[in-house]
This record gives structure tokens, sequence and C-alpha cells, in this order.
């Protein structure tokens, strides 16, 4: 019962997260591990969990850009799903502790997106320009990597299409929204498929980032925009540092 009530209360604010700012899957992940899931499956049902509310978000982007500047939709669609697949392949075949391992440099990799990605972004798409075909190859890359973990997968997409042209960065939100949900679908029927869901926890967690990303929605319409990213922004710093905690503090007192 405690599982459940621990799962259920992260949904809510992991969905509120999403809704705000982004960055759910650092609440949502160490939840079901402290809930006792192990780490890939942890990783696997946080997937699924999510799931619905960006899938709401894309339904809401479905009238939006059909292309990414020169690259139409219909090329980067198949190159998302291809490394969606084979991320959550790669993932399902990573052993538990291989996958501790390798969370906290994960996370730090979102952690980065989610601080200094649209910065970033504008700093490169100012001195650099990209190939089409370079953006597939990368498009294919973040979708192995959307589909494996995914944190800030979104926010990376649109630091390499501001690379394309100069493009206004919001029309960019909607095939961002339908790239990453393309990714986490193929992923959500691979992580179903092979049964490395844990349903009463992700069920739990689910109903509550539901709820979460209701209300998270109202509250992002009142709150101030850099209040909201810098409780966002703190809180996956934490997280970060705990897990490099967790996993490397005992090998380096031990020395």
């Amino acid at each position: 019962m405690n599982a459940m009530i621990l799962t259920f209360s992260a949904g809510i604010v992991a969905g509120a997260m999403n809704a705000l700012a982004g960055g759910g899957s650092f609440v949502s992940l160490p939840a079901l591990i402290a809930a006792g899931v192990p780490p890939v499956q942890a990783n696997t049902s946080s997937t699924v969990a999510l799931f619905p509310g960006g899938l709401a978000s894309a339904w809401a982007y479905r009238d939006g850009s059909v292309s990414v500047g020169p690259v139409p939709l219909r090329s980067l669609l198949p190159a998302t799903l291809c490394g969606g697949l084979l991320g959550a392949v790669l993932l399902l075949k990573t052993s538990s502790a291989a996958f501790s391992f390798v969370l906290p440099w994960l996370l730090l990799v979102a952690s980065l997106a989610l601080a200094f990605g649209r910065r970033a972004g504008e700093v490169l798409r100012a001195r650099w320009h990209i190939h089409t075909h370079a953006v597939l190859a990368v498009q294919f890359a973040l979708g192995v990597y959307g589909g494996y973990f995914g944190g800030a997968v979104g926010i990376m997409m649109i630091a390499v299409w501001g690379l394309l042209d100069n493009s206004d960065l919001k029309r960019l939100n909607a095939p961002r929204t339908l790239l990453v949900s393309a990714a986490n679908t193929v992923a959500v029927l691979a992580f179903i498929a092979a049964g490395a869901v844990r349903w009463p926890e992700t069920l739990a967690m689910l109903a509550g980032a539901v709820i979460g990303g209701y209300g998270g929605a109202h509250v992002g319409r009142r709150a101030p925009a850099r209040v909201i990213r810098a409780m966002t922004l703190c809180a996956t710093a934490c997280i970060t540092l705990v897990f490099f905690l967790k996993t490397y503090a005992p090998a380096l007192l031990h020395h």
C-alpha cells in the first residue's frame, strides 16, 4: 500500500512538472526505484506511466507544422520510430547493474539539457547550419536516446533543428511533441510486449500523472515562468546529485 501511495504521489508531481517545464521522469523514475522496482523495469514503467500525458499533448498539436525547416515530418518520423525502437531494445537488454551505473550520467545529460539546451541551441544557431541529411542522422540518435531514457529529449531536438534555418522556435513545439510521442509509442509497445512493466505501480503513477498534468496546466497559467524553471532545475540537480552519491560514493569511500 505504501508503494502505491508513493507512486501515485510521484505521478502527480511528475505530471505537473511535465505540464509546467518538463523533467517529470526525474521524479517518476526514482520513486519507482524507491518503491522496490528494479532500475530497468522502473525506467520502462516510468515511460509507460507518463506516456498518456505526452500523447494528449501530441493530440493537441495534431494540426501543427508538418515540417522542420526544409525537412518534412514524413522523413523525420521514420528516423525517430526506428531510433526509438532500437533504444527500447537496448534498454531491455541492459542489466539492472549496468543501468544503475549509467543512470546518474543519463540524469546529468538530461539536467544539462534542461538547464542550457535552449541557450546552447541559440548560440549554435547563430554560428552554424547543418545539412538535412545530418539532421536525419541526429534525429535517429535522439530517437535511440528517447527510447532508452528520454530525459529532456524534446529540448535536444529543438536545439538541433534550430541549426537548420531561422524558423520561429515556438513553431517547432508541434513537431517536437509529435516526434517525442512517436519515440515513446514504439518504446511503450516494446516494453509491454516484453512484459517489462510493473503494472500495479505503473497504473497508480499513471493515474497520478493525469491529475498532476491537469493541475499543472492550471498552475502554469498563474505562476511566474522563472519561478517554475528555477524550482524544476533545483529539483533535477538535487536528484542527479543524490544518484551520483548513491552509485559512486560507496566505492570512493572504500579507497
